[in-house]
């Protein structure tokens, strides 16, 4: 079937689309378990090789396959990488879904779609390309068998001729994606892609308005995820021991992790200078953590929510006896099991608090893979430095799905051990006193097991203990302890990660996010000032304790916008904890938790009609 300029006419009653270069959202709607996600990567990483700002973001069922799934690719001329609210191009593959996908379009998007699910009696405001995509894979896929995984490619060079993707870039990314060892398996792909891209150019004559244009905003940038590039910076800090207990979003972190070690952690007589441990369950993991870092070595876990909720105590107990730990949640949606596959960033106010008692622990929030890989090496200098447990807050978005990055930076600073007492030192010093705050930073001294002096032992314990770390019931060496404890947190405050402050001249308000929020954060500042002449300055949190720069630009603003991924506006309620009530008074919860990425327009919707009240 040809789809013709005139019957699109007839049909929608329009004229011809004006064109639009490198600014739309493509959205793929398929079945989980049917190919689709090569499909898709190979899509994006060709749009990436033109040089254009893209990224992409996965919604995948939790739970079987042929569940639906959803794939959504976005390229911006002006750089802007979070997610669109608005879906420009959609392609609908999937029976279940596509007619509820087709009638969520607005009017005047592209629609290209199975032939056989006949969406064009739906609706025809809605530029409609149908493509015979069984009649296409048979000669395409001579293996029946491999017709459903192969399927998916034919819309890769449908779109490649829809959108102006210059087909040798599909090629380069086919067989990049599939990597050497798999030659056979992409040449048939490849087969399916420049099928579809014959049949599109024989038969599809409609003009539709997204299209692509070589630009050069990727150069030296690279494709990667979140928990890769997470796994990647642990390796470089010098993490040598990991002990985790697989769940979703955060299993693939230490996966690559353990790949990355085999490369890069072999002795010279080829054997590994590491252990990766995979406990019974997060209780043990961290568990082992906690003894392995003190034995000395650099040690951390990788899990989300539901698993952190396990490590409480033993978390408490790190923190108490001031040894160091690095924890890598990658957020998902919860209570509970929740939505395993979903986003979201609500785990921020338990981390900070996690234990019973009074605990506090600093959290590192990585907007993107540059600070996974940058934080993760700073979260072990902070972790050893002041003898306490960091967690690095990402999140599925970020962990999950892949994002254009700029190359890491690798430090050449030595690391950061912090306060370790050698034989030499406890020879010249005739000994020394665990707890005790010598330098007024809340962090004793502290030495490693096989230290050769006999004024090296001291016991550990998660009892109370006075400054000489031994057995102690007194109200004021309980106090002491804790009180050293809370200037060790103060101490933290000047030493974590900086924010990143965007002030703009004129504006009366102001926008606080973390994380991945940044993106929609940045694009609404964007979309007020260009849309409303409203404008805004940013303010993104890198971590918790809040610097003093908080309070700053809280002064600086009549009312401040908190951002939260999350039902409760938990980065806003630690706020309420820890600023001024004058300061809290010009605070605004906007909260975003249905699971999706964060968009920008839904930001910038909610502050317009917020200040219009």
């Amino acid at each position: 079937m040809s789809t013709t300029l005139t019957s699109l006419a007839r049909e929608g009653g329009g004229a011809v689309p004006q064109r639009i270069v490198n600014d739309f959202s493509l959205q793929v709607a398929t079945a989980n378990g049917s190919g689709s996600q090569t499909s898709n990567i190979v899509l994006m990483r060709a749009i990436f090789q033109m040089g254009i700002p893209v990224s992409g973001k996965n919604m995948f069922p939790s739970n079987i396959q042929g569940l639906p799934t959803w794939f959504t690719i976005r390229a911006s001329k002006h750089g802007w990488i979070g997610r669109k609210k608005e879906v420009d191009f959609l392609v609908a593959m999937n029976p279940e879904t596509a007619r509820q996908d087709c009638l969520e379009l607005e009017p005047g998007r592209v629609l290209v779609y199975d032939e056989p699910l006949k969406l064009n009696e739906l609706r025809s405001d809605l530029i409609m390309v149908p493509v015979p995509f069984d009649k296409l894979v048979g000669p395409a896929c001579p293996e029946p068998k491999l017709r459903k995984l192969v399927k998916n490619m034919i819309y890769d060079g449908v779109l490649a001729f829809l959108l102006d993707i210059d087909m040798e870039e599909i090629h380069k990314a086919l067989f990049k994606q599939f990597g050497p060892k798999k030659v056979k398996a992409a040449e048939l792909n490849w087969g399916a892609a420049q099928a579809g891209f014959n049949w599109a150019q024989e038969n599809v004559k409609v003009e539709q308005p997204y299209h692509l244009e070589r630009m050069d905003g990727n150069k030296d940038k690279f494709i990667i995820d979140g928990n890769a590039a997470t796994a990647l910076g642990c390796v470089y800090a010098g993490c040598t021991f990991v002990a985790w207990y697989p769940i979703t979003p955060s299993s693939t972190l230490v996966e690559q992790m353990m790949v990355y070690l085999r490369r890069l952690r072999t002795g010279p007589d080829g054997k590994g200078t590491y252990a990766v441990v995979q406990a019974e369950d997060e209780l043990a993991s961290i568990g082992m953590v906690i003894g392995a870092s003190w034995a000395g070595a650099r040690a951390m876990t990788a899990t989300s929510g539901p698993g952190v909720s396990l490590m409480s105590e033993f978390v408490g107990l790190a923190y108490y006896t001031d040894i160091p730990a690095v924890i890598v949640d990658v957020q998902r949606v919860g209570p509970s099991t929740g939505l395993p596959t979903r986003t979201m960033q609500g785990d921020i106010l338990s981390n900070a608090v996690l234990s019973h008692g009074d605990t506090r622990h600093p959290i590192l929030f990585p907007s993107g893979p540059e600070e996974c890989f940058s934080m993760a090496g700073e979260a072990f200098d902070l972790a050893e430095h002041f003898q306490t447990p960091v967690f690095i807050n990402t999140d599925l978005d970020l962990g999950m799905n892949v994002w254009a990055s700029d190359p890491f930076p690798v430090s050449d600073q030595p690391l950061n051990r912090g306060k370790v007492l050698s034989s030499d030192d406890l020879e010249r010093l005739g000994g020394f006193e665990r707890y005790r705050d010598v330098d007024g930073d809340g962090v004793g001294y502290r030495t490693l097991p096989g230290t050769n002096h006999p004024a090296a032992s001291y016991f550990t314990r998660g009892s109370g203990h006075n400054e000489k770390a031994q057995y102690s019931e007194r109200p004021e060496d309980y106090v002491n302890n804790v009180d050293r404890l809370t200037r060790k947190f103060e101490s933290i405050r000047h030493a974590a990660p900086r924010p990143e402050v965007n002030c703009l001249d004129g504006a009366k308000i102001g926008m606080v996010y973390c994380g991945t929020s940044r993106e929609a954060g940045l694009e609404s500042q964007d979309q007020l000032m260009r849309e409303y002449n409203m404008p805004t300055s940013t303010f993104r949190v890198r971590a918790y304790p809040y610097p003093d720069e908080l309070n700053e630009f809280i002064d600086r603003h009549e009312r401040v916008y908190i951002v939260d991924q999350n039902r409760d506006g938990q980065l806003h309620q630690l706020m309420q904890l820890d600023l001024t009530p004058a300061r809290v008074a010009k605070l605004r919860s906007l909260r975003y938790y249905n699971g999706l990425p964060i968009d920008a327009r839904s930001i910038t919707d909610d502050i317009r009609g917020k200040e219009a009240e």
